[in-house]
């Protein structure tokens, strides 16, 4: 017989994946919180709020940044990334997160806000099957890529500890890693962090980090032939000794209104 009755317990969460790039070190960032509320207190993970009646999820998201972090934010730096609804994603509710990403150029200094103990920037660096986030003594990984999503949402419990990140939030982020990846080579969004415009140099950097590879790997004047029609040329670097570098900001069109 099919169920049909309604839960009356059951929550939209939106889950915001945000990231920075931190010019002293040319690292690519994510934004994790030590969460303050409920049951994954002292846990980290991903900004997550609960969707209010009064609001869509877009808005949602951005509010989230000004509750979690303190930074107001237009709507342009904000896509959608995935929706996520396994039974078994919440251990207590039943819930179903809807997840974002967001792009903050550079490095804003955070402030951790209403349900956060404390707010950080986590360094991306990579293994063989995973990406792995560092601050400090505090290192975690997305999911292994032989981990199915359906093989992580039945073995969820053994996840739930302090050595893993809050809920499925290591999945989540192992989905953005994956769009962020597939999208290099015709739609990346990702550069938006490095601001209004970047060397080339500075977007080797950045997809560097996604290929799991040293920039200097990279061969610039291969670089500038595969990828060059993704970018416009703007102008040149100033206040630097040397030959100046020239200077591109994203050709694509985004409609992230």
């Amino acid at each position: 017989m099919t169920d049909t009755s309604i839960n009356n317990n059951l929550k939209i969460s939106i889950v915001n994946i945000i990231w920075s790039f931190d010019t002293s070190n040319n690292k690519v960032l994510i934004l994790l919180i030590k969460n303050a509320l409920g049951y994954n207190t002292d846990k980290w993970g991903l900004p997550t709020t609960i969707l209010r009646t009064n609001e869509n999820a877009e808005e949602a998201s951005l509010r989230l940044i000004r509750e979690k972090i303190g930074i107001d934010l237009p709507n342009f730096y904000t896509e959608q990334l995935a929706t996520f609804s396994d039974i078994n994603r919440s251990i207590n509710d039943r819930e179903i997160a809807l997840s974002y990403m967001t792009y903050l150029p550079y490095m804003p200094k955070l402030t951790a806000g209403y349900g956060a103990k404390d707010a950080q920037w986590f360094e991306i660096d990579y293994d063989k099957d995973c990406f792995i986030l560092k601050h400090n003594d505090l290192v975690f990984k997305t999911l292994s890529e032989k981990v199915s999503d359906n093989k992580f949402y039945k073995d969820i419990g053994k996840y739930d500890n302090a050595k893993y990140l809050t809920s499925d939030h290591a999945l989540i982020l192992r989905h953005a890693f994956q769009r962020v990846t597939n999208r290099l080579n015709y739609l990346p969004t990702i550069l938006l962090i490095l601001g209004n415009d970047f060397t080339l140099k500075e977007a080797r950097e950045v997809y560097a980090t996604f290929w799991k590879e040293p920039f200097q790997n990279i061969d610039n004047s291969n670089f500038r032939k595969t990828h060059a029609h993704l970018f416009t040329e703007i102008g040149t670097e100033h206040g630097k000794s040397g030959r100046p570098a020239k200077l591109y900001k994203l050709r694509l069109s985004l409609d992230l209104k």
